[in-house]
């Protein structure tokens, strides 16, 4: 039987919740609704949802603020955010602030449709990349993510800060693969903080330190400019 995909849906005007839950319903989604910004914060905390559509203008607790607190909780979940807002401005804080992607009210209905198939789709394929173990060995390097320990290529043992494991995992765990800078500040440092690039730098820059034999030439931490970081492993 095939899995029905669950949508927590966030909208305080009945006449539109009411028209985007039949839709999304006639797609094959199971949908809870929502009218508030407090009590889908509570729905997100006793439930799993495998996407979220919020609006930004909500009674209690706005868009904004519902989408923040989400990404402090470190849920992962999908985020598509509805707004009649459609200044940049209002996009670039919606998506800064945790969301996926952000649509402008009047929107498409189609377009609607096909962005919450994407966000589901993405979101699955994301989860099923295998997640690194507490222990972890390339080259002549090892980490054991449980004991924040590493160990390098000449045998010594190097004592990992939290974020450190944090971030070696998340490359590892997308090994070959370039990791945004937005997913990284997601991922490790939470929303509420913001890291300059200079700050992922140098934590990249440590990694080549203790695991590269040249860290001018290194042959498993890269920096893509302008993108994000990877970890390299043939």
């Amino acid at each position: 039987m095939k899995k029905k995909f669950s949508i927590l849906l966030v909208e305080d005007e009945e006449n539109l919740q009411e028209a985007l839950k039949i839709n999304l319903e006639l797609e094959g989604y199971e949908v809870t609704g929502s009218y508030d910004g407090a009590d889908a914060l509570q729905k997100v905390r006793k439930e799993h949802f495998d996407l979220l559509i919020l609006d930004i203008m909500l009674p209690e607790l706005d868009g904004i603020s519902v989408c923040e607190a989400i990404r402090l909780q470190h849920n992962s979940m999908p985020i598509l955010i509805l707004s009649a807002k459609n200044s940049s401005a209002d996009r670039v804080l919606g998506l800064k602030k945790g969301a996926d992607d952000y649509l402008t009210k009047p929107f498409n209905l189609e377009e609607l449709l096909l962005r919450v198939e994407k966000l589901i789709r993405k979101n699955i394929l994301l989860s099923e990349k295998s997640p690194a173990t507490d222990y972890f060995q390339f080259g002549r390097n090892s980490i054991d993510f449980k004991a924040l320990i590493c160990q390098n290529k000449k045998g010594e043992q190097i004592a990992l800060t939290k974020k450190e494991a944090m971030l070696l995992k998340l490359l590892i765990e997308n090994k070959n693969e370039v990791v945004t800078r937005e997913r990284i500040l997601q991922a490790v440092w939470g929303y509420n903080v913001y890291p300059t690039t200079r700050t992922i730098d140098n934590f990249i820059l440590n990694f080549r330190k203790y695991f590269e034999e040249d860290s001018r030439n290194p042959e498993y931490f890269h920096s893509v400019r302008g993108v994000g970081y990877k970890f390299t492993i043939s």
